[in-house]
């Protein structure tokens, strides 16, 4: 089962994500680095996934089970819409 914490996790790590790259203008080295940090801060709470796309391949692979595929993805999607209105609101 999925605690709050694990889904915080992946909400606020994709929203920094996606936030680095739309603050850097896609500058590869700033997305690189921000990923990097959010990894290394949720790999042991979550996994550091930030992407639907890994959470996919990880469900694929058997690592997540179908309950929690959709609690990651949904947090990360919800992560990604809410990284625009940051952008949005300050820039």
């Amino acid at each position: 089962m999925i605690d709050a914490v694990t889904v915080i996790a992946e909400f606020l790590g994709t929203l920094l994500l996606v936030l680095s790259v739309l603050a850097s203008g896609g500058n590869a080295f700033v997305i690189g680095a921000t990923l990097a940090v959010i990894v290394l801060l949720t790999g042991k709470i979550s996994g550091g996934q930030v992407n639907p796309g890994i959470s996919a391949a990880m469900y694929m692979k058997g690592s997540l089970s179908f309950s929690e595929l959709v609690v990651y993805v949904t947090a990360q999607v919800l992560g990604g819409i809410s990284s625009l209105y940051v952008y949005r609101a300050f820039s």
